[in-house]
Protein backbone atom coordinates (compact mmCIF):
# COMPACT_ATOMS: atom_id res chain seq x y z
CA UNK A 1 0.00 0.00 0.00
CA UNK A 2 2.70 2.75 0.93
CA UNK A 3 4.76 1.48 -1.89
CA UNK A 4 1.13 2.29 -4.30
CA UNK A 5 0.86 5.69 -2.25
CA UNK A 6 4.28 6.74 -3.50
CA UNK A 7 3.99 5.88 -7.24
CA UNK A 8 0.80 7.98 -7.25
CA UNK A 9 2.19 10.92 -5.61
CA UNK A 10 5.30 10.17 -7.81
CA UNK A 11 3.05 10.21 -10.94
CA UNK A 12 1.52 13.14 -10.07
CA UNK A 13 4.37 15.33 -9.42
CA UNK A 14 5.30 14.50 -13.37
CA UNK A 15 1.93 15.22 -14.42
CA UNK A 16 1.86 18.54 -13.08
CA UNK A 17 5.44 19.17 -13.67
CA UNK A 18 5.00 18.47 -17.03
CA UNK A 19 1.65 20.74 -17.68
CA UNK A 20 3.86 23.16 -16.24
CA UNK A 21 6.41 22.72 -18.84
CA UNK A 22 3.95 22.55 -21.74
CA UNK A 23 2.68 26.24 -20.51
CA UNK A 24 5.88 27.51 -20.03
CA UNK A 25 7.04 26.27 -23.71
CA UNK A 26 3.96 28.07 -25.06
CA UNK A 27 5.23 31.57 -24.60
CA UNK A 28 8.21 34.14 -24.40
CA UNK A 29 8.41 35.48 -21.01
CA UNK A 30 10.46 38.81 -21.92
CA UNK A 31 7.16 39.53 -24.65
CA UNK A 32 4.76 38.85 -21.66
CA UNK A 33 6.30 41.07 -19.33
CA UNK A 34 7.33 43.85 -21.06
CA UNK A 35 4.72 47.13 -20.97
CA UNK A 36 2.56 46.92 -23.78
CA UNK A 37 -0.51 48.60 -24.31
CA UNK A 38 -2.60 45.42 -23.83
CA UNK A 39 -0.53 44.16 -21.33
CA UNK A 40 -2.07 40.08 -21.49
CA UNK A 41 -0.28 40.45 -25.22
CA UNK A 42 2.37 37.52 -25.38
CA UNK A 43 1.15 35.92 -21.89
CA UNK A 44 -0.07 32.79 -21.76
CA UNK A 45 -3.91 32.29 -22.36
CA UNK A 46 -5.74 32.51 -19.43
CA UNK A 47 -3.08 34.70 -17.70
CA UNK A 48 -4.81 36.77 -14.67
CA UNK A 49 -3.61 40.59 -14.25
CA UNK A 50 -2.86 42.21 -10.98
CA UNK A 51 -2.99 46.13 -10.57
CA UNK A 52 -4.38 49.44 -9.55
CA UNK A 53 -8.34 49.79 -11.56
CA UNK A 54 -7.74 45.99 -12.80
CA UNK A 55 -9.72 43.27 -11.67
CA UNK A 56 -7.51 41.88 -9.33
CA UNK A 57 -5.86 44.49 -7.15
CA UNK A 58 -3.92 42.31 -5.03
CA UNK A 59 -1.56 39.64 -5.57
CA UNK A 60 -3.48 37.36 -3.12
CA UNK A 61 -6.91 37.95 -4.63
CA UNK A 62 -5.80 36.35 -7.64
CA UNK A 63 -3.82 33.64 -6.24
CA UNK A 64 -7.33 32.57 -4.24
CA UNK A 65 -9.48 33.19 -7.06
CA UNK A 66 -7.42 30.13 -9.07
CA UNK A 67 -8.68 27.51 -6.37
CA UNK A 68 -6.97 24.05 -5.23
CA UNK A 69 -6.59 23.09 -8.72
CA UNK A 70 -4.20 20.99 -10.47
CA UNK A 71 -4.27 23.60 -13.35
CA UNK A 72 -1.10 25.36 -14.58
CA UNK A 73 -1.45 29.11 -13.91
CA UNK A 74 0.07 32.56 -14.28
CA UNK A 75 -0.44 35.98 -13.13
CA UNK A 76 1.34 39.06 -14.36
CA UNK A 77 1.53 42.07 -11.76
CA UNK A 78 1.90 45.78 -12.84
CA UNK A 79 4.51 48.22 -11.39
CA UNK A 80 3.36 49.31 -7.66
CA UNK A 81 4.03 48.66 -4.45
CA UNK A 82 1.27 46.00 -2.74
CA UNK A 83 0.84 46.09 0.52
CA UNK A 84 -0.27 42.72 1.51
CA UNK A 85 0.98 38.62 2.39
CA UNK A 86 0.63 36.32 -0.14
CA UNK A 87 -0.23 32.81 0.76
CA UNK A 88 0.10 29.79 -2.34
CA UNK A 89 -1.33 26.38 -0.96
CA UNK A 90 -2.47 25.29 -4.59
CA UNK A 91 -0.70 22.14 -5.89
CA UNK A 92 -0.87 23.36 -9.63
CA UNK A 93 2.16 24.70 -11.11
CA UNK A 94 1.79 28.76 -10.73
CA UNK A 95 4.09 31.43 -12.29
CA UNK A 96 4.24 34.87 -10.99
CA UNK A 97 5.59 37.87 -12.95
CA UNK A 98 6.37 40.98 -12.92
CA UNK A 99 6.06 43.81 -15.85
CA UNK A 100 9.60 44.74 -16.10
CA UNK A 101 11.17 46.02 -19.57
CA UNK A 102 14.40 44.22 -17.87
CA UNK A 103 13.68 40.67 -17.51
CA UNK A 104 17.38 39.64 -16.88
CA UNK A 105 17.94 42.27 -14.24
CA UNK A 106 16.53 42.28 -10.83
CA UNK A 107 17.86 45.47 -9.84
CA UNK A 108 15.12 46.89 -12.58
CA UNK A 109 12.22 45.51 -10.93
CA UNK A 110 9.02 47.59 -10.54
CA UNK A 111 6.99 45.43 -8.80
CA UNK A 112 7.70 45.74 -4.55
CA UNK A 113 4.90 43.31 -2.42
CA UNK A 114 5.76 44.70 1.00
CA UNK A 115 4.74 43.74 4.84
CA UNK A 116 5.73 44.89 8.17
CA UNK A 117 5.74 42.17 10.60
CA UNK A 118 7.73 40.65 13.61
CA UNK A 119 8.01 38.42 16.39
CA UNK A 120 9.50 38.18 19.55
CA UNK A 121 9.72 42.13 20.24
CA UNK A 122 8.23 44.21 22.75
CA UNK A 123 5.34 45.51 20.51
CA UNK A 124 4.43 42.61 18.62
CA UNK A 125 4.60 39.77 20.84
CA UNK A 126 5.51 36.13 20.30
CA UNK A 127 4.15 33.67 17.81
CA UNK A 128 5.17 31.45 15.12
CA UNK A 129 7.51 33.06 12.40
CA UNK A 130 5.18 31.68 9.68
CA UNK A 131 3.02 34.79 10.74
CA UNK A 132 5.22 37.55 9.77
CA UNK A 133 6.59 36.28 5.83
CA UNK A 134 5.52 38.24 3.03
CA UNK A 135 5.17 35.28 0.66
CA UNK A 136 4.08 31.57 2.11
CA UNK A 137 4.12 28.96 -0.19
CA UNK A 138 2.81 25.53 1.66
CA UNK A 139 -0.08 23.37 1.66
CA UNK A 140 -1.30 23.98 5.13
CA UNK A 141 -0.28 26.25 8.51
CA UNK A 142 1.49 23.59 10.37
CA UNK A 143 3.39 22.86 6.94
CA UNK A 144 4.81 26.21 7.20
CA UNK A 145 5.52 27.22 10.54
CA UNK A 146 9.02 27.26 12.05
CA UNK A 147 7.93 25.81 15.66
CA UNK A 148 10.82 25.28 18.33
CA UNK A 149 12.85 22.42 19.41
CA UNK A 150 15.39 20.02 17.32
CA UNK A 151 12.34 18.89 14.84
CA UNK A 152 10.40 22.27 14.94
CA UNK A 153 6.32 21.76 14.41
CA UNK A 154 5.00 18.55 13.79
CA UNK A 155 2.94 18.26 10.49
CA UNK A 156 -0.01 15.96 10.74
CA UNK A 157 0.66 12.66 8.87
CA UNK A 158 -0.97 12.43 5.37
CA UNK A 159 -0.83 16.44 4.95
CA UNK A 160 -0.01 16.65 1.15
CA UNK A 161 2.83 18.13 -0.81
CA UNK A 162 1.92 21.68 -1.85
CA UNK A 163 2.96 23.29 -4.83
CA UNK A 164 5.16 20.96 -7.23
CA UNK A 165 6.06 24.12 -9.75
CA UNK A 166 6.56 27.29 -7.96
CA UNK A 167 7.97 30.36 -10.13
CA UNK A 168 8.70 33.58 -9.62
CA UNK A 169 10.09 36.32 -11.96
CA UNK A 170 11.13 40.02 -11.36
CA UNK A 171 9.39 40.83 -7.78
CA UNK A 172 10.53 42.15 -4.68
CA UNK A 173 9.18 40.73 -1.49
CA UNK A 174 9.87 43.39 0.94
CA UNK A 175 9.80 42.92 5.15
CA UNK A 176 10.63 46.25 6.63
CA UNK A 177 9.37 45.72 10.27
CA UNK A 178 12.08 47.73 11.24
CA UNK A 179 15.51 48.89 9.49
CA UNK A 180 17.74 46.30 11.80
CA UNK A 181 17.23 42.77 13.33
CA UNK A 182 14.60 43.09 15.85
CA UNK A 183 13.12 39.89 15.39
CA UNK A 184 12.39 37.11 13.22
CA UNK A 185 10.66 38.99 10.02
CA UNK A 186 10.48 36.51 7.19
CA UNK A 187 9.96 37.90 3.33
CA UNK A 188 10.01 34.03 2.00
CA UNK A 189 8.29 31.02 3.70
CA UNK A 190 8.35 27.63 1.82
CA UNK A 191 7.80 24.27 2.89
CA UNK A 192 6.43 21.00 0.92
CA UNK A 193 6.89 22.72 -1.90
CA UNK A 194 9.24 22.95 -5.13
CA UNK A 195 9.85 26.80 -5.81
CA UNK A 196 12.10 28.40 -8.26
CA UNK A 197 12.55 32.04 -7.99
CA UNK A 198 14.64 34.30 -10.85
CA UNK A 199 15.64 37.86 -11.29
CA UNK A 200 13.66 38.64 -7.70
CA UNK A 201 14.50 40.34 -4.59
CA UNK A 202 14.24 39.27 -0.92
CA UNK A 203 14.78 42.18 1.77
CA UNK A 204 14.53 41.94 5.77
CA UNK A 205 16.79 42.12 8.87
CA UNK A 206 16.40 38.91 10.49
CA UNK A 207 15.38 35.47 9.03
CA UNK A 208 14.88 36.47 5.42
CA UNK A 209 14.39 33.41 3.56
CA UNK A 210 12.66 30.04 5.32
CA UNK A 211 13.15 26.93 3.44
CA UNK A 212 11.06 24.33 5.54
CA UNK A 213 10.74 20.53 5.81
CA UNK A 214 9.96 18.92 2.62
CA UNK A 215 10.46 22.61 0.73
CA UNK A 216 12.99 22.69 -2.59
CA UNK A 217 14.16 25.92 -3.43
CA UNK A 218 16.09 27.47 -6.43
CA UNK A 219 17.19 31.03 -6.89
CA UNK A 220 18.68 32.36 -10.05
CA UNK A 221 20.21 35.91 -10.32
CA UNK A 222 18.50 36.81 -6.79
CA UNK A 223 19.35 39.88 -4.62
CA UNK A 224 19.15 38.39 -0.88
CA UNK A 225 19.76 41.31 1.92
CA UNK A 226 19.57 40.39 5.67
CA UNK A 227 21.54 40.44 8.79
CA UNK A 228 20.87 37.71 10.91
CA UNK A 229 20.66 34.17 10.00
CA UNK A 230 19.05 35.24 6.64
CA UNK A 231 19.06 32.22 4.99
CA UNK A 232 17.84 29.43 7.35
CA UNK A 233 15.43 26.22 7.43
CA UNK A 234 14.71 22.61 7.38
CA UNK A 235 14.31 21.66 3.90
CA UNK A 236 17.09 22.50 0.33
CA UNK A 237 17.56 25.39 -0.78
CA UNK A 238 19.90 26.31 -4.08
CA UNK A 239 21.37 29.84 -4.80
CA UNK A 240 23.45 30.83 -7.97
CA UNK A 241 24.58 33.74 -9.84
CA UNK A 242 22.97 35.92 -7.06
CA UNK A 243 24.13 38.85 -4.79
CA UNK A 244 23.81 38.21 -1.08
CA UNK A 245 23.48 41.83 0.82
CA UNK A 246 24.58 42.50 4.42
CA UNK A 247 22.90 44.82 6.16
CA UNK A 248 24.81 44.46 9.13
CA UNK A 249 25.89 41.52 11.13
CA UNK A 250 24.47 39.27 13.46
CA UNK A 251 24.43 35.56 13.92
CA UNK A 252 25.13 34.55 10.31
CA UNK A 253 24.24 34.92 6.88
CA UNK A 254 23.16 30.87 7.02
CA UNK A 255 21.78 29.15 9.87
CA UNK A 256 20.16 25.17 9.14
CA UNK A 257 18.59 22.85 11.16
CA UNK A 258 19.38 19.11 9.83
CA UNK A 259 16.74 16.33 10.14
CA UNK A 260 17.05 12.88 10.88
CA UNK A 261 15.90 10.62 8.13
CA UNK A 262 15.13 6.92 6.75
CA UNK A 263 17.16 7.46 3.65
CA UNK A 264 20.17 9.47 2.75
CA UNK A 265 19.45 13.29 2.77
CA UNK A 266 21.45 16.28 1.50
CA UNK A 267 19.28 19.35 3.02
CA UNK A 268 21.13 22.44 3.59
CA UNK A 269 21.60 25.52 2.37
CA UNK A 270 24.39 26.27 -1.05
CA UNK A 271 25.49 29.07 -2.35
CA UNK A 272 27.03 29.05 -5.63
CA UNK A 273 28.78 31.51 -7.83
CA UNK A 274 27.85 34.81 -5.93
CA UNK A 275 28.74 37.58 -4.28
CA UNK A 276 28.32 38.14 -0.63
CA UNK A 277 29.32 42.09 0.46
CA UNK A 278 27.93 44.77 2.44
CA UNK A 279 24.35 46.23 1.62
CA UNK A 280 26.24 49.91 0.83
CA UNK A 281 29.92 51.45 1.66
CA UNK A 282 28.97 53.27 4.96
CA UNK A 283 28.45 50.42 7.12
CA UNK A 284 30.98 49.75 9.35
CA UNK A 285 31.03 45.55 9.57
CA UNK A 286 34.48 44.66 8.43
CA UNK A 287 35.57 41.24 9.52
CA UNK A 288 32.42 40.82 11.57
CA UNK A 289 29.98 38.92 9.59
CA UNK A 290 29.83 34.98 9.75
CA UNK A 291 29.22 32.87 6.96
CA UNK A 292 26.96 30.60 9.34
CA UNK A 293 26.13 29.33 12.47
CA UNK A 294 24.68 25.75 13.41
CA UNK A 295 21.01 26.08 13.88
CA UNK A 296 21.60 22.29 15.42
CA UNK A 297 24.92 20.31 14.85
CA UNK A 298 23.42 18.34 11.62
CA UNK A 299 23.40 22.10 9.81
CA UNK A 300 24.85 21.72 6.35
CA UNK A 301 25.65 24.97 4.28
CA UNK A 302 27.91 25.22 1.20
CA UNK A 303 29.46 28.69 -0.22
CA UNK A 304 31.16 27.30 -3.48
CA UNK A 305 33.20 29.93 -5.80
CA UNK A 306 31.94 33.11 -3.92
CA UNK A 307 33.15 36.25 -4.26
CA UNK A 308 33.49 37.61 -0.61
CA UNK A 309 34.57 40.89 0.61
CA UNK A 310 36.03 42.49 3.63
CA UNK A 311 32.60 41.69 5.98
CA UNK A 312 33.58 37.98 6.06
CA UNK A 313 35.40 37.07 9.67
CA UNK A 314 38.58 35.47 8.94
CA UNK A 315 37.39 32.22 10.56
CA UNK A 316 34.98 32.19 8.30
CA UNK A 317 32.23 30.36 10.11
CA UNK A 318 31.30 30.27 13.96
CA UNK A 319 29.56 28.09 16.82
CA UNK A 320 26.11 28.96 17.62
CA UNK A 321 27.08 30.59 20.61
CA UNK A 322 30.25 30.09 23.05
CA UNK A 323 28.32 27.47 25.81
CA UNK A 324 25.95 25.72 23.49
CA UNK A 325 28.68 25.29 20.14
CA UNK A 326 26.05 22.97 18.34
CA UNK A 327 29.28 21.81 16.45
CA UNK A 328 30.50 18.08 15.94
CA UNK A 329 31.07 15.23 13.81
CA UNK A 330 27.50 15.84 11.48
CA UNK A 331 28.30 19.25 11.43
CA UNK A 332 29.10 20.45 7.50
CA UNK A 333 30.15 24.65 7.25
CA UNK A 334 31.75 24.11 4.77
CA UNK A 335 33.46 26.29 1.40
CA UNK A 336 34.85 25.51 -1.45
CA UNK A 337 37.51 28.10 -3.34
CA UNK A 338 35.92 30.88 -2.25
CA UNK A 339 37.69 34.35 -3.00
CA UNK A 340 38.38 37.95 -2.55
CA UNK A 341 39.18 39.96 0.74
CA UNK A 342 36.93 38.32 3.11
CA UNK A 343 38.68 34.80 2.46
CA UNK A 344 41.57 34.79 4.96
CA UNK A 345 43.38 31.11 4.96
CA UNK A 346 45.58 31.80 7.83
CA UNK A 347 41.61 31.97 9.55
CA UNK A 348 40.09 29.90 8.11
CA UNK A 349 43.08 27.04 9.32
CA UNK A 350 42.84 28.58 12.64
CA UNK A 351 39.16 27.85 12.99
CA UNK A 352 39.73 24.44 10.87
CA UNK A 353 37.46 22.61 13.82
CA UNK A 354 34.66 24.81 12.42
CA UNK A 355 35.00 25.59 9.21
CA UNK A 356 35.92 23.18 6.75
CA UNK A 357 37.50 23.93 3.61
CA UNK A 358 36.14 21.24 0.95
CA UNK A 359 38.52 19.07 -1.57
CA UNK A 360 37.30 18.64 -4.72
CA UNK A 361 36.07 14.91 -3.11
CA UNK A 362 34.34 16.23 -0.57
CA UNK A 363 32.55 18.60 -2.35
CA UNK A 364 31.78 16.44 -5.05
CA UNK A 365 28.15 14.75 -3.67
CA UNK A 366 27.08 18.50 -3.63
CA UNK A 367 28.17 20.19 -6.90
CA UNK A 368 25.03 20.09 -8.62
CA UNK A 369 21.37 20.47 -7.95
CA UNK A 370 20.18 17.14 -9.29
CA UNK A 371 22.34 15.80 -6.29
CA UNK A 372 20.77 17.44 -3.44
CA UNK A 373 16.95 18.12 -4.24
CA UNK A 374 15.28 15.01 -3.25
CA UNK A 375 11.73 13.81 -3.84
CA UNK A 376 9.66 13.32 -0.55
CA UNK A 377 11.01 9.58 -0.59
CA UNK A 378 14.34 10.36 -0.31
CA UNK A 379 15.22 9.82 -3.94
CA UNK A 380 17.72 12.13 -5.28
CA UNK A 381 17.45 14.20 -8.82
CA UNK A 382 13.98 16.43 -8.14
CA UNK A 383 15.00 19.22 -10.64
CA UNK A 384 12.47 19.03 -13.80
CA UNK A 385 10.47 22.27 -11.67
CA UNK A 386 14.06 24.37 -12.03
CA UNK A 387 14.21 26.87 -14.61
CA UNK A 388 17.18 25.40 -16.90
CA UNK A 389 17.10 28.72 -19.14
CA UNK A 390 15.73 31.46 -17.11
CA UNK A 391 16.96 34.16 -19.31
CA UNK A 392 14.41 36.01 -21.36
Amino acid sequence: MAATKTLRASLLALLLLLLCASSASAYSRRACQAPTRNPLAGCPHGTLLVGPAQKYTSVQAAVLSLGNTTTAATILILPGNYTEQVNVTRQGPLTLLGQTSHPNDATKNNVNIIWHNATGTATTGTYDNAYTSVLTIAPTFNASATGSGPSGTPVEAGTPFGNYNFRVYNLNFINDYLPYSAGPSLALSMSYANAGFYYSQFLSYQDTVYVGKLGNAYMYSCIVGGQTDFFYGFGTLWVTDSQVKLRGCGGGITAWKGSNTTFVNHYGVYIHNGVVEKANSTLNITHQCALGRPWNAQHRSIFANNYLDDSIRPSGYIQWSATDPRVNANTTMAEYKDFGPGFNVTGRLEASNITIEMTPEQYAPYDRPAKVFQYPTGEFGNVAWIDQHPQA
